[in-house]
């Protein structure tokens, strides 16, 4: 089992910045694909981003150019660096992993973060 927890949300100004973090403890392996889904209100969930163990990424059209995933094995976490944030951005992200990239991307992840919430007010 991997229990995953996330942190760093809160409440910013359109064009403001949050970093969110998620900590990996368990069964951990440095190897699992590691991302980011969000759900906003009334909205179904959605990939925001991926890392696989190697480094490479995956984005979401809407956040490219605006957020940054990294990942640091030796301590099992992954960040999500967020930048010019947008009203649209408010919802709850979840940090998600599992051994395939293309499992996280799919939503299909096996182990999920409880999630924190992220407000962006205009």
């Amino acid at each position: 089992q991997v229990q995953l927890v996330e942190s760093g949300g809160g409440s910013v100004q359109a064009g403001g910045s949050l970093r969110l973090s998620c900590a990996a403890s368990g069964r951990t392996s440095s190897n699992y694909a590691m991302g980011w889904f969000r759900q906003a209100p009334g909205k179904e969930r959605e990939f925001v981003a991926a890392i696989t163990w190697l480094g490479s990424t995956d984005y979401t059209d809407s956040v490219k150019g605006r957020f940054t995933i990294s990942r640091d094995n030796a301590k099992s976490t992954v960040n999500l660096q967020m930048n010019s944030l947008k009203p649209e951005d408010t919802a709850v992200y979840s940090c998600v992993a599992d051994r395939l990239r293309a499992t996280v991307v799919s939503g299909k992840a096996g182990y999920w973060g409880k999630g924190t919430l992220v407000n962006v007010s205009s």
